[in-house]
């Protein structure tokens, strides 16, 4: 298995970027990306109330051209929820031309977008078919109608994260995107809540940070269905029944799978992250490995990774997912969790 890391810009002092790609190069398929100040699937990057540090942009696009250099796919993301009266405008047509030519003027040229608009993968296809569109996790396609509607849009599909760990489902998809030559992939580490019923809301909001940001918002309203949720310690169990992939069950996913998405865009610790996916193992506190993770709100508990029973990946690949009729996890999280 190789894996699709998050760019980061790193601290002063800090491991750069670059020498975490160099480190484990030859578990690297693709690094993905946003651009300076367009709306991503997180906060706008490195744009504070209209302040851009382009430096940032120098030091992105260096590292850039070196990973290039190595072998390495490029993965533009273009995965904002929303893009407001722009969003299928000629002037984002326009943005989004000028940014592909722009890097690849650089020598860093993109081979892929992940985008979640319908409209900004008919800009990219109308500009290049050399580069790869492909369906961002955020669209929440995990049916074979979902893939049908948008497979003249999209060269390849994240799949929707709920159905991680439903083989009988990947397999369907598996078999279809095989069939009608579409790339599969999906992301590993997500710490969202399966089935969360507050994800367009939160997506919009990301989408529209800043905006966010310089209102007068009310207080008291905390906008996040898990932290919410997570204030009371009988609903703990969720997590596990989320849609999150242990590293070592990920061989059980090569079949199916060429690369998985590592969530490592805005994790605090990026290299630990790697380095467990990359070997097939962690020891550890197993939510620290998640974007979100949910350490604090668990603490001073951990889950243990090395506690985990060893039918754990059996049983939750094959559940029926009806959670309040079943106590499995329940008994794992009483196993599992520890005072750290």
């Amino acid at each position: 298995m190789k894996f699709s890391i998050g760019y980061q810009l790193r601290e002063e002092g800090e491991e750069t970027f670059l020498d975490i790609v160099k480190k484990y190069k030859d578990s690297i398929a693709e690094v993905y990306f946003p651009w300076i100040d367009t709306a991503s699937g997180r906060g706008v990057f490195t744009n504070n109330e209209g302040y851009i540090d382009w430096s940032a942009q120098n030091t992105l696009v260096s590292e850039l051209r070196e990973i290039k250099s190595m072998g390495i796919t490029l993965d533009l993301l273009l995965n904002g929820n929303c893009y407001g009266g722009d969003s299928m405008s000629e002037s984002l047509s326009n943005k989004i031309i000028s940014i592909l030519e722009y890097l690849e003027h650089e020598g860093c040229s993109v081979d892929v977008v992940t985008t979640t608009s319908p409209a900004i993968a008919f800009m990219v296809k109308n500009f290049s078919s050399e580069i790869e569109v492909r369906a961002s996790v955020n669209m929440r396609i995990g049916t074979i109608k979902g893939m049908e509607y948008a497979k003249h849009l999209f060269d390849s599909f994240y799949i929707c994260r709920d159905y991680n760990r439903d083989f009988a489902r990947i397999r369907e998809l598996k078999a279809w995107a095989d069939e009608h030559g579409k790339g599969l992939y999906l992301l590993a580490n997500s710490g969202c809540m399966r089935e969360c019923s507050f994800q367009t809301f939160h997506d919009n909001l990301v989408a529209h940070n800043e905006e966010v940001m310089k209102a007068r918002n009310v207080k008291g309203f905390l906008p996040y269905a898990c932290w919410n949720y997570l204030k009371n310690k009988k609903n703990w169990v969720s997590v596990l029944q989320n849609t999150w992939i242990r590293p070592e069950d990920v061989h059980h996913y090569e079949p199916y799978f060429s690369m998985m998405k590592l969530a490592t865009r805005m994790h605090t610790h990026p290299i630990m992250v790697i380095d467990a996916y990359t070997k097939g193992e962690y020891r550890g506190n197993l939510l620290d490995l998640f974007e979100p993770g949910f350490g604090p709100a668990f603490a001073p508990f951990v889950i243990d990774n090395d506690r985990f029973p060893d039918d754990w990946f059996e049983r939750t690949s094959s559940c029926s997912k009806k959670c309040d009729s079943c106590n499995y996890c329940q008994a794992v999280l009483k196993k599992v969790m520890t005072e750290g």
